[in-house]
């Protein structure tokens, strides 16, 4: 047990960093084969290896932790590591956001031959500048392939919403309850966050499915398609690790982990989860209802 509260707590070489990389090099490296038709052999080596750093570097660090190694000055670069963690998070979706801002309000307009650089009917014969842009040129023939319709705000989408504004609440309420000791609150809120994020996830998979087969939105159904399966598909990827992240926090609850007075494992998990909410909001907004 360390006492020394100005004491820091190094640890060992370690050889998840590297097995980290590699599993998130693979994973990439295999959804990049996909997408341009390949098999997802290899995109399946990649997550297997990622699981298998989760449970060995989260072993390790909860380890360390109850163990009396980490100091209140540990804590306070846990919570810096966290914060700018959330904030390249935040330009991430920045960079997604503002593409399809550039591509709505720019470069659509310019393609209609609005402004000093517009050119008309550049990309095809009677091109109409309107977004969501779904007609394609022949009906989508060749490469292409056209989408009947574009996704709307109400049924899964909305659902969806309401689900994770849902989850929020519930881990707030869990938060609350670790604070003040109230153990039933604890557990039962946290399980119901994670819960709703399952739900969330199996929704998005449906309205996935829905949406190929029913609608004919694909990868392949012009910008329209690659920005609304890019933005949205990097979201259900993050809600999925934050889902795996609370259900970790979950069990460490359950085996008494966790303390009115410690507990930064819940509170940098719950940052986490609830600008994942954030950024849901902001999706439903620009790229299901404008």
């Amino acid at each position: 047990m360390t006492s020394n509260e100005d004491s820091y707590y190094l640890p060992d070489l370690s050889k998840w960093p590297i097995i980290a990389a590699t599993a998130i090099f693979v994973t990439l490296l295999g959804v990049v084969f996909w997408v341009n038709g390949g098999s997802l052999w290899l995109t399946g080596v990649g997550l297997i290896g990622m699981a298998y750093m989760f449970y060995g570097w989260f072993s390790v660090v909860i380890e360390e932790s109850r163990s009396g190694k980490y100091t209140p000055k540990v804590d306070r670069t846990f919570r810096m590591g966290m914060f700018w963690f959330i904030t390249s998070e935040v330009f991430f979706f920045f960079c997604f956001f503002g593409c399809l801002f550039y591509l709505r309000t720019i470069s659509l307009g310019w393609l209609g031959g609005e402004g000093a650089m517009g050119r008309s009917n550049m990309l095809w014969d009677d091109f109409t500048a309107a977004w969501p842009l779904i007609s394609l040129p022949n009906g989508g023939a060749g490469l292409y392939t056209e989408a009947k319709e574009a996704m709307g705000p109400m049924g899964l989408p909305l659902a969806n919403t309401l689900i994770l504004l849902t989850s929020g609440v519930t881990l707030t309420w869990s938060h609350h309850g670790i604070k003040s000791g109230h153990r039933a609150q604890q557990v039962w809120g946290l399980g119901l966050t994670v819960m709703l994020g399952v739900i969330f996830l199996f929704c998005q998979a449906y309205e996935y499915y829905h949406a190929y087969v029913a609608m004919g939105l694909t990868l392949n159904s012009g910008i329209y398609g690659a920005t609304f399966y890019m933005l949205t598909g990097f979201h259900g990827f993050h809600v999925a690790m934050g889902t795996l992240m609370l259900f970790v926090v979950f069990v460490r609850l359950l085996k008494g982990h966790f303390t009115a007075e410690n507990h930064f494992a819940f509170e940098g998990v719950a940052w986490y989860w609830h600008f994942v909410d954030v950024v849901w909001l902001g999706l439903y907004l620009f790229v299901y209802w404008l």
